[in-house]
């Protein structure tokens, strides 16, 4: 049966399609934060199947697959990939009204010119097809990504990378810019049990012997330097929520020396310890003039039993629903105070504080920077049609959706960027609604510009690529 993915797909009424096509599906995609492996960037990946590059890593797509009682070994076990690729096939008609359902079918016609609906009949023959199409030059790792348009993409890496691919993109003369994120969360989360083992590897890495509080800042500002120094511009978080324990200096110290020692700590000095780094940390990104990102709200790892079989990031987290808003608005402020607080996007998982989050950036919107302070896109398990429109709704009615930096995958999978246009076919959609039913002016070139603003122009001038 042929696919559903039309020329006006989500787009309901001629002023949504005006603005999609002529001021939104044309607009290069600046992907400022995403987990693609740089060393595939780097040396030009051919995959070997379609498996390889769509299946493998993608836990939303795993997660479907176990709801449907497929067995883990055609998920992250020893069965072939076409096996796998089979057993996903078998899933995607039950994915209905699921996100998977348009990604699936938009990559599918996108990438690979498929346009029929994938189901066990179909799966052999798309899985020949697409896996021999990838064996072109067209369809390596960078064709995937000069299919999408894509000028300008950040991955994220630990303060111990020592981005040598990243120094290999930037000598070569490939049109697409890639920069990384800084992400030091294992330098943060003092209660993980192999923190200090981690501290160790981290004073290895700037050179460093960290056995104090002082010396630890130390080889993280020198790790920022490097990383500035082979052009990163951002930092990224993922927290439960944001700390804030006020602690002197020496209390600090006390607590960090405790901890390499092997000594139990409290769950104040927890708080007082992620405070005082990350004060330490958000001073540094205003010295560099980084953007700094907080992905807040994951509640992760909830299946002990299958963590301890598959590790993290393998389909296991959900949304939490921590308390957010005094805690956010004490850092913040700490930061504004010293007028040390730099650009700063905040991404909410849990839909129920969308409120929260639009109003806590007009709080530090100083007027200094357009758009200083940012509500980020729909994130995780909220990138979706409702969610994106939910976090949309927030930000126009308690903010200015025309400031809005738009869209980002934050996907390990190079067949995800169709989501750059899902999001501007809905932004487009949710806009022509509005002029269709006189909410908002027949104007087109007025709303138009706030179109092509939000898909690409606010991004192009936030962002030092």
């Amino acid at each position: 049966m042929k696919s559903f993915i039309t020329d006006n797909f989500l787009l309901q009424n001629k002023y949504a399609e005006e603005l999609y096509f002529n001021y939104a599906e044309k607009q290069p995609i600046i992907d400022y934060h995403n987990h693609l492996i740089p060393k595939d960037i780097a040396e030009n990946t051919v995959f070997e199947n379609i498996s390889k590059v769509w299946i493998a890593g993608d836990h939303y797509k795993w997660r479907a697959m176990r709801t449907m009682g497929v067995n883990e070994k055609f998920i992250t076990g020893d069965a072939s990939d076409k096996e796998k690729f089979e057993a996903w096939a078998k899933t995607v008609p039950y994915t209905l009204r699921n996100p998977l359902y348009h990604w699936t079918h938009l990559e599918l016609k996108r990438y690979f010119g498929i346009d029929e609906l994938l189901n066990e009949n179909n799966a052999s023959e798309i899985y020949d097809n697409i896996s021999a199409q990838l064996q072109t030059p067209e369809k390596s790792t960078r064709g995937l990504l000069e299919m999408m348009n894509v000028e300008s993409l950040c991955t994220t890496e630990d303060p111990t990378d020592i981005l040598n691919y990243h120094q290999d993109l930037a000598k070569s003369d490939w049109k697409v810019k890639v920069s990384t994120a800084f992400r030091p969360d294992k330098a943060i989360l003092i209660e993980n049990h192999n923190f200090a083992d981690y501290i160790a590897k981290l004073g290895e890495s700037a050179g460093i012997e960290i056995n104090s509080y002082q010396t630890l800042c130390d080889a993280l500002l020198k790790r920022i330097e490097y990383f500035h120094e082979n052009g990163c511009r951002l930092c990224d978080h993922g927290l439960n929520n944001i700390s804030f324990e006020e602690a002197t200096e020496a209390e600090v110290s006390t607590i960090f020396a405790d901890k390499l020692a092997g000594k139990v700590i409290a769950e104040k000095q927890v708080n007082q310890f992620k405070t005082a780094i990350l004060l330490f940390l958000g001073e540094a990104y205003h010295k560099f003039g980084w953007v700094q990102q907080f992905h807040l709200g994951a509640l992760r790892n909830n299946n002990e039993r299958m963590h301890r079989i598959l590790g993290p990031d393998t389909g296991w987290d959900s949304i939490g629903d921590f308390v957010q808003a005094e805690t956010l608005s004490k850092l913040l402020n700490a930061l504004d105070g010293k007028d040390k607080l730099t650009k700063t996007i905040l991404y909410n998982l849990n839909p129920a504080d969308n409120e929260i989050f639009a109003t806590m950036i007009g709080n530090f919107n100083d007027g200094s920077i357009k758009g200083k302070v940012q509500f980020g896109s729909g994130w995780w398990f909220l990138d979706q049609k409702d969610g994106m429109i939910k976090q949309m709704n927030a930000l126009s009615n308690m903010g200015l959706i025309s400031c809005f930096v738009g869209m980002l995958t934050d996907s390990r999978s190079f067949l995800s960027f169709p989501r750059h246009e899902y999001f501007r076919r809905v932004l487009c959609n949710l806009f022509g609604e509005e002029m269709k039913n006189g909410e908002l002016p027949d104007d087109m070139e007025l709303i138009g510009k706030t179109i092509s603003d939000i898909c690409y122009n606010n991004a192009k001038n936030y962002f030092d690529f």
